[in-house]
């Protein structure tokens, strides 16, 4: 491999190739690069995530029934753009725009928030609990095979900020004041589920290091275990809302 072209996988993955050592084999260069694309769209995909996030609750914010809900709305949606500035410093620290790093996940997710605009109030906080959560699982579950420092990131952007308490409540007492409620809530946390795992599909498939962190994970057995473990803390999820899965 020619130096040429080390500085050019350096430039496409925003990595410093030459920590690898110019002496190194070709093979390792190229394994260092892979890993650090894979870290680049892992955080570009949940960079613009949060950017979504944070302009939808904004949003929502709206159709908030108090004052007090407005508020609490608004600072879930802060919540999110801190964590933007977060991912967006670290893709920064790593030689790259966010703006470049979140361009290819632009369409994928708008096409599942086009396809999942909440209806009213109680539909935003389900899509904030169960369909947010859904993505946020898969990231952290692929985040396992990235550095120490870029998992340390990825964990600490994706953890609960104490909102989940806040929708948890406020859903269980629309439930309690009108049961009916529950029954549309529950199908749409199910049209929820389906869209953001065919999203999720879709942008694996689409960017091949994300696919690689993914196989990487190990066998087939292994895949398999980690989707059940999503789907299993959607079930949870669903339960403490109330709701059937």
């Amino acid at each position: 491999m020619t130096d040429s072209t080390v500085a050019q996988a350096s430039s496409a993955t925003a990595a410093p190739a030459q920590a690898v050592g110019q002496d190194a084999p070709p093979g390792a260069v190229a394994d260092r690069a892979v890993a650090d694309q894979a870290v680049v769209d892992l955080f570009g995909l949940i960079a613009y995530g949060e950017l979504t996030a944070f302009e939808r609750l904004a949003t929502d914010a709206r159709m908030a029934p108090t004052l007090a809900d407005k508020i609490a709305l608004a600072a879930m949606a802060a919540a999110e753009f801190a964590h933007f500035e977060a991912i967006s410093r670290a893709l920064v620290g790593r030689g790259v725009q966010p703006e470049v790093a979140m361009a290819p996940f632009i369409g994928p997710l708008t096409d599942f928030h086009a396809l999942t605009a909440p209806a009213d109030w109680l539909e935003s906080l389900v899509k904030a609990y169960v369909g947010d959560s859904i993505a946020a699982d898969f990231y952290r579950a692929i985040a396992h095979r990235l550095d120490d420092d870029a998992r340390a990131l990825v964990l600490d952007v994706l953890a609960d900020t104490g909102h989940a308490a806040f929708v948890v409540d406020r859903v269980r007492a629309a439930i309690a004041a009108n049961p009916v409620v529950a029954g549309r809530l529950a199908l749409w946390a199910r049209r929820l589920v389906g869209e953001a795992l065919n999203q999720a599909q879709q942008v694996a498939v689409e960017r091949d290091a994300l696919t690689g962190l993914l196989v990487g994970v190990g066998d087939l057995k292994t895949v398999a275990a980690i989707f059940d473990g999503i789907m299993k803390a959607h079930s949870e999820r669903m339960a403490a809302l109330g709701l059937s899965a």
